[in-house]
């Protein structure tokens, strides 16, 4: 038997429902559990012959109560290249804080989806994992649902949110696509609040994190006695959200035939639940997301091309982090900004250093990653700032670096060359500028205007005549 189908999880728990559930679904993947219901002999338990075979700790915080952070120190002490996982029912940022200046190495909100809480485990246990500050942290700040929060000022970013913005106001459904962690979840909650449907019922799926045998009842709906274990009547989402907005994010991952099942309802616009003898008139507007580019899923006959077309009268696409290499600088000071607002944190500054650290990464996780890795970095420096020294994963992958180098991103502002070294076109540079200038005055277009030296209504003109979309 293969090493990784050896691996032993201890789960300290006493929900016997959520403990059964946790083992099987680490079962899946090839995990053993051991399950203990309190503090006492989970320490016990470390010093065991199976206690020594441990892969993982997973604790729920309900146990220890107010002691989880002492708890998690105790077991880190014992065991300090053992990797605990903190469930716990709280929001709290400053007790994300403190679970991990002890030691936690993730902290997941329940109800935790199935998916997510076994890529949070499988990602701290594989081999060569990386440090703390690569670590995936489920735990994230709430984002913030406007256009204006969005920050960057790459070209593609600011045509696909302007795009976005003003696709907001219509009536039609939106299809947006790009890698796990570009911010496809909050631009579709601020294309939401945007919406003339924002007061309408509305709702928010995330295909990914539904149980599969409960993707159906949840879009759909379903009667009474439709199967075993359906007692009472549900009504499904799409019917919920009749005259309003239903979101689904990861809608890639909807199996076959509910593709078919919803391509129906959107061509139709009669939603029939599971068990029942008659459908229902709906109008819906859907606002979907897709990890994976779909039209290589209807090629591979993945997904149901009748439901791409019906999805996609409008598709934007966001660009992956390291195609933004010049928003980075004015991510992470957003970032360190919105962090050192939790309790438990503080402002720090961004040293060059970091900077170009920050800027030589690829970011694999994107937007969400930087996050992430910034707020790792914030909980555990002693300084005022952030420096080099205080991503030491970042820098054991890049290399020494010159800390007096002018930062990537910082350097990278309209580009006047082309890779032959030729002058590019005015037009070129004079949209480049533009967009420039939108994105570092957030769409506010007046102020955009009297930056560039120019009317606002030669300012519109300039947009359609070079083609940019624009969100005012």
């Amino acid at each position: 038997m293969a090493e990784d189908d050896t691996r032993l999880l201890m789960l300290i728990d006493d929900e016997p429902a959520q403990s059964r559930l946790v083992t099987a679904l680490a079962a899946r993947e090839g995990w053993r559990t051991i399950v203990v219901k309190d503090s006492e002999t989970a320490i016990a338990t470390l010093g065991t012959r199976e206690g020594m075979q441990l892969s993982a700790i997973i604790l729920d915080q309900w146990v220890p109560g107010d002691d989880a952070c002492g708890l998690i120190e105790e077991l880190k002490s014992r065991r300090p290249a053992l990797p605990i996982l903190m469930l716990t029912t709280s929001a709290s940022p400053q007790l994300a804080v403190e679970a991990m200046r002890a030691g936690a190495t993730d902290y997941l909100i329940k109800p935790v989806a199935p998916d997510r809480l076994m890529t949070a485990l499988n990602s701290a246990t594989r081999k060569e994992a990386p440090r703390d500050e690569l670590q995936p942290l489920t735990e994230k700040i709430d984002a913030e649902l406007d256009f204006d929060s969005m920050i960057g000022t790459a070209a593609e970013f600011r045509t696909s949110l302007a795009r976005a913005a003003k696709t907001a106001r219509g009536h039609g459904h939106v299809l947006i696509e790009g890698e796990s962690g570009t911010g496809k979840e909050m631009l579709l909650r601020a294309m939401l609040a945007a919406s003339p449907r924002a007061k309408a019922p509305n709702r928010f799926l995330n295909i990914g994190g539904i149980p599969a045998n409960s993707i159906e009842s949840a879009l759909f709906g379903h009667e009474p006695d439709a199967f075993p274990g359906a007692f009472d009547r549900q009504i499904g989402a799409i019917q919920f959200c009749d005259s309003g907005t239903l979101v689904l994010d990861e809608i890639d991952r909807l199996g076959p035939g509910l593709q078919t099942r919803l391509a129906d309802v959107l061509t139709e616009g009669i939603v029939r639940p599971v068990g029942a003898a008659h459908g229902f008139k709906v109008d819906v507007r859907i606002l979907s997301a897709s990890n994976l580019p779909m039209d290589d899923l209807v090629a591979g006959e993945q997904f149901d091309a009748r439901l791409l077309e019906a999805l996609g009268a409008t598709r934007i696409t966001l660009p992956p982090l390291r195609e933004r290499g010049s928003d980075i600088a004015a991510l992470a000071r957003h970032f360190l900004v919105r962090i050192g607002e939790q309790p438990g944190l503080r402002h720090l500054s961004l040293a060059d250093s970091a900077l170009n650290l920050l800027g030589a990464y690829d970011w694999p996780g994107n937007v969400r990653q930087l996050q992430t890795v910034l707020f790792r970095a914030a909980v555990f420096c002693e300084g005022e700032s952030l420096t080099a020294s205080d991503f030491p994963q970042l820098s054991e992958l890049l290399g020494e670096m010159d800390e007096n180098a002018v930062p990537l991103q910082e350097a990278i502002g309209v580009m006047l060359y082309t890779e032959d070294g030729n002058l590019r076109p005015l037009e070129e540079i004079e949209a480049d500028v533009i967009r420039l200038a939108i994105g570092h005055y957030r769409g506010r277009m007046t102020e955009v205007a009297r930056r560039l030296g120019i009317g606002r209504s030669t300012l519109y003109r300039k947009l359609s005549d070079l083609g940019i979309d624009n969100a005012a």
